[in-house]
């Protein structure tokens, strides 16, 4: 398994490793929790010596029914992704990597597990969009929309930063956005893992089935 460890400090932006090119730039308010790497950038997973914690997030599901983060998620293992449904390339890729290794494991196991994908572009991606973009990667995942402002601030408090959407030189509505996938463990609530973008199906199938059980890959 390729893996490597940060060490939390206080001035390095995290999200500046993993900003997906579905859209550019920078985000001149930055994260405001931060980690420092050590060593071998082309790790997978990074485990965090400081964990973050559950953000705490109240938005609107594919239902259109209220659903509180911290409150749903609590003692289950889980994944969060923020993205957007009309990424060309980082977001698809990733959400389907994590359904495929998500599939290898018990069924009891899939039904315990929750992969949640928060959009970044919440004015397009309605609960019903959302919905019906999950429903062709994984029914089970849950999706969440809401006001772009508390997206941003919950992104934020796991060093992924977001910027709002804007039209990019051909006009076409582009969401920058850290690619981070963050595991929060089932014993703790913490979140204790970060995948960056090139993590692989390989990647996620190994570790799940530690990360169901709350223990570091």
């Amino acid at each position: 398994m390729r893996k490597k460890t940060f060490a939390a400090a206080a001035l390095f932006a995290a999200a500046a490793l993993t900003l997906s090119a579905c859209g550019n730039g920078d985000d001149p308010s930055g994260p405001i929790t931060v980690v420092s790497e050590e060593s071998a950038s082309d790790k997978a997973v990074t485990v965090l010596d400081k964990p973050f914690e559950k953000p705490d997030l109240v938005l609107t599901d594919t239902h259109g029914k209220t659903y509180d983060f911290r409150k749903e998620t609590k003692g289950r293992p889980t994944l969060v992704y923020f993205g957007y449904t009309h990424c060309p390339d980082v977001c698809p890729l990733t959400m389907n990597n994590l359904a495929v290794a998500k599939s290898k494991l018990p069924r009891a196991e899939q039904d315990e597990l929750r992969i949640v994908f928060v959009t970044t572009d919440p004015e397009r991606d309605t609960p019903a969009a959302l919905g019906s973009w999950l429903k062709g990667i994984d029914p089970q995942v849950i999706g969440l929309t809401g006001d772009f402002a508390t997206v941003q601030a919950g992104a934020r408090t796991l060093g992924i930063s977001i910027e709002p959407p804007h039209k990019d030189k051909n006009g076409k509505i582009v969401s920058t956005h850290g690619t981070q996938v963050i595991a929060f463990s089932p014993k703790t609530d913490a979140g204790y893992l970060v995948y960056g973008k090139d993590a692989t199906v390989d990647d996620y199938t190994a570790d799940l089935p530690e990360i169901v059980k709350g223990e570091t890959p």
